[in-house]
């Protein structure tokens, strides 16, 4: 008997059981019925997270991804009631939980007020720590023979939080930092005293700049969430500044850092209507990735441009009778990098969801930075054309490319950065497992090219490398090739490419455990002598710079006590990279999406003994 049944049966023989119990039961049975198929038991290298997965989440967030987010066009037979019935037996906790992130109800106050700064000598503001994304700290305030000694200071948890996947920002002795239930937090970074929370309408996974509103004016930080929305909040008291929505599209939603470079606020467009778009229903496809410039003071809009030029238009029908779109795609997913010397904006593109695919995804797109007009595109996968839920063992192929790609698109933003030789270079990772070195001065030519791992859909190479002054370093995910490929750290050459040292985990772990491959796909972060790296198990490392051997370990994969009181515990490190500002490192711990990764709900911070 299929687990559908059984859930029917159930239901009809306890009708008259209490209604706290009437209701999982239903809710049990409407899972089932209308997300089992691809969630009960997910097949091999699927990307829909499975009931275990699912149960790590908020309420809140299974009801948005089914009223408004990823699985809207699925669910869209739901009622309401039924929607909100299967996110609270999926979460087992009941809607309205995430009220309780306030600050104010949190035991660990700030007393003594200090103010934020716009800027300091050892801070991290955005993604990259700089214009040029390069996630090299060159005055971390930490030495590297100071990381052995590296202690746990404080662990602050995000409550009801069961996806930690903000990255911090760290200015003048303060921290910054989003939660997936939507709240933005304040702490003092020696303790993790809480000075203030905002609300903002979606959880917020993008990392988060700082900057001053005017040369005397109070200092803003500004962040986007994910339903697409964009905020400018002051850093003193957490008030809000301006709000705008960056894209109409539902689907729209911002995973990449806006970028502050003087004065203006350049915000990334990325989407999951490639979730939705297999569904025959759905009119797929209508979304293009995208930038929108505003002023940092103001939010007046300064200018947009989209990824694909070309407005989407009606190719076909589908057999079902749908309406069918295109060109899509060309998600942004990461930050932009600013060329104040060129007046460039570059940005790094995803696959298009129909073909043939627009010759600017899989791409690095090059903008002119005051009027975002498109001057160079350099595609490095053409006809990359992917939604979810094709393939070749997808049962329904009525909205699926004819000539599908091998999804291969770019997690990571482009690395701006200056050669000894004075001439610059372009360098960042595929999920192809491919790295890349470009011209800035040819377009984007192809100066080197080096092939680190095997590639998938989840990586090759996915949220972020880094790169100082001579050396690029770069993280290989591979989970899905199992323990003999998944992971690894990558050190080459910046000009030419050339490996000078590679590092990779063991992965000796029991072929059935869950979540035991120690896959890199977390962004790195590198500071002079060392290479800060995380792996889905939960393991955040130091490696030495000259040859990639450990300095320090620490298992961020487990429960702690923290500074504001709420159980808090770690798990895998992916998306957002450690933060290594005026003497501590920061990290987050407990990234689960996507039917992967270990949750949790933990920020860390570290210091010297």
């Amino acid at each position: 008997m299929s687990m559908r049944a059984v859930a029917c049966a159930v239901v009809v023989l306890l009708l008259n059981a209490s209604s706290s119990g009437a209701q999982v039961l239903t809710g049990l049975s409407l899972f089932e019925q209308h997300c089992g198929t691809c969630h009960s038991a997910p097949a091999a290298g699927s990307r829909a997270p499975d009931r275990v997965a699912l149960s790590q989440r908020t309420p809140e967030a299974i009801l948005e991804a089914l009223t408004t987010g990823s699985m809207r066009v699925n669910a869209q037979r739901l009622t309401d009631a039924q929607k909100r019935l299967i996110a609270e037996h999926l979460t087992l906790r009941p809607l309205g939980s995430a009220t309780s992130g306030a600050a104010s109800l949190m035991p660990n106050q700030c007393t003594t007020a200090t103010g934020a700064v716009a800027s300091s000598p050892q801070q991290w503001s955005g993604w990259g720590a700089d214009a040029g994304n390069s996630r090299y700290q060159a005055s971390p305030g930490l030495r590297a023979e100071q990381i052995p000694g590296l202690q746990l200071k404080w662990a602050f948890a995000f409550p009801n939080g069961s996806s930690a996947f903000g990255q911090a920002a760290v200015a003048g002795g303060r921290v910054y930092v989003g939660s997936d239930n939507g709240y933005v937090y304040a702490l003092n970074a020696a303790s993790g005293c809480v000075y203030w929370s905002f609300q903002a309408q979606g959880g917020v996974r993008t990392a988060i700049s700082i900057g001053a509103l005017a040369p005397s004016g109070p200092v803003a930080i500004y962040f986007g969430d994910l339903k697409g929305h964009v905020y400018a909040v002051n850093a003193d008291t957490g008030a809000p500044i301006w709000t705008k929505r960056a894209d109409p599209h539902p689907l729209t939603r911002i995973t990449g850092a806006p970028t502050l470079v003087d004065g203006r606020l350049y915000v990334p467009l990325s989407s999951l209507e490639e979730g939705a778009g297999a569904n025959p229903s759905y009119e797929c496809c209508t979304f293009r990735g995208g930038v929108v410039a505003y002023d940092a003071r103001t939010g007046a809009e300064a200018w947009r441009t989209y990824t694909i030029p070309v407005t989407p238009k009606r190719i076909k029908k589908n057999a079902s009778g749908t309406q069918l779109w295109g060109p899509a795609g060309g998600a942004i997913w990461s930050a932009p990098t600013v060329d104040r010397t060129r007046g460039l904006l570059y940005v790094a593109t995803g696959n298009g969801y129909n073909d043939p695919a627009a010759e600017t995804s899989d791409a690095v797109v090059a903008y002119d930075l005051k009027t975002g007009r498109l001057r160079w595109s350099r595609q490095v996968t053409p006809n990359d054309a992917y939604i979810v839920g094709c393939g070749a063992t997808a049962a329904v192929r009525e909205n699926c490319p004819d000539d599908e790609g091998p999804d291969f698109d770019f997690g990571n933003s482009p690395i701006l950065k200056t050669l000894p030789n004075g001439r610059g270079i372009i360098t960042l990772g595929q999920k192809s497992g491919v790295a890349w070195g470009l011209d800035p001065d040819r377009e984007g030519k192809v100066v080197w090219q080096k092939r680190l791992g095997k590639g998938s859909a989840l990586g090759g190479m996915e949220w972020g490398s880094a790169a100082d002054n001579e050396v690029a370093y770069f993280p290989i995910a591979d989970a899905q090739h199992g323990p003999a490929a998944a992971g690894g750290l990558y050190a080459l050459r910046l000009g030419t490419g050339e490996q000078l040292w590679s590092w990779r985990p063991k992965n000796e772990c029991a072929p059935t455990a869950r979540n035991c491959v120690e896959a890199h796909s977390a962004a790195i972060t590198v500071i002079p002598g060392a290479v800060f790296a995380g792996t889905t198990t939960g393991m955040l490392r130091a490696h030495a710079t000259s040859d990639g051997h450990v300095l320090w370990e620490f298992n961020t994969a487990r429960e702690f006590d923290t500074v504001n009181g709420v159980p808090g515990k770690g798990g895998s490190l992916n998306g957002p990279g450690p933060v290594v500002a005026e003497g501590m490192v920061f990290t987050n711990s407990g990234y689960a999406y996507l039917g992967m990764g270990l949750g949790g709900n933990v920020l860390l911070a570290f210091a010297p003994q």
